[in-house]
């Protein structure tokens, strides 16, 4: 049997439901459903940019080594308690993983959820450093327990597996479409035109990414 589409996103996703989620909906100031459905169409569209990003070697050695240097060890808990407090490297991050897109995965997520593009760039800049920390941990501190991030015995943690790993994540989360999937698509321009494809936003109405627990 195949592994289920977008284990990374779905897996963390699923640690931030519960009090996590309720934490993000208080700061944003919306009810648990709808922070739920952002969180479902964010983490994908950060999981899928980072593995457009890491599809190139040059990519992937540059995120390799920021994961090593600066999130190895941090706790998904802790770095949430921070960024909610307005601590963190969010704006920065997204400037890395985005680039001039940063906009562009702004108006998309604000339009697809309903969100508004001020609440989809806080909930972008939230995000990106958990999404940064959970990497690091599937990467580095997985080893320890004899685990690999790809499940393969053997294989060790370089710049070309996190290519790998990622690269097979974005491919899932594009095939599989939803909410998540039609924002990553309508941000990396496929028409590229350089505008936000609407017709992608459309076409994912209310979905919410395949797999993830509702509120």
């Amino acid at each position: 049997m195949n592994a289920q589409p977008s284990s990374l996103t779905n897996d963390l996703a699923s640690q931030l439901q519960g009090a996590p989620l309720q934490q993000i909906s208080r700061q944003l100031g919306i009810d648990p459903s709808q922070a739920n459905t952002a969180i479902g169409a964010a983490l994908p569209l950060l999981m899928g940019a980072l593995g457009r990003n890491a599809s190139q070697p040059q990519g992937a050695e540059a995120l390799f080594g920021a994961l090593q240097k600066d999130h190895t060890g941090l706790d998904i808990g802790s770095v949430l308690g921070s960024v909610l407090g307005g601590g963190g490297q969010g704006q920065q991050i997204l400037g890395h993983v985005f680039g001039n897109r940063t906009p562009r995965a702004q108006q998309a997520l604000g339009q697809a959820t309903g969100l508004g593009g001020d609440k989809a760039n806080m909930l972008l800049r939230w995000l990106a450093p958990i999404v940064m920390a959970y990497l690091a941990k599937r990467m580095f501190e997985q080893r320890q327990t004899g685990d690999t991030p790809t499940d393969v015995p053997g294989k060790a943690s370089t710049p070309q597996v996190l290519g790998d790993i990622l690269g097979q994540e974005q491919q899932s989360i594009g095939q599989q479409g939803g909410l998540g999937g039609g924002v990553l698509n309508a941000v990396l321009d496929k028409d590229g035109d350089g505008d936000v494809d609407l017709s992608d936003l459309m076409k994912v109405g209310q979905s919410v990414l395949g797999g993830m627990p509702r509120a």
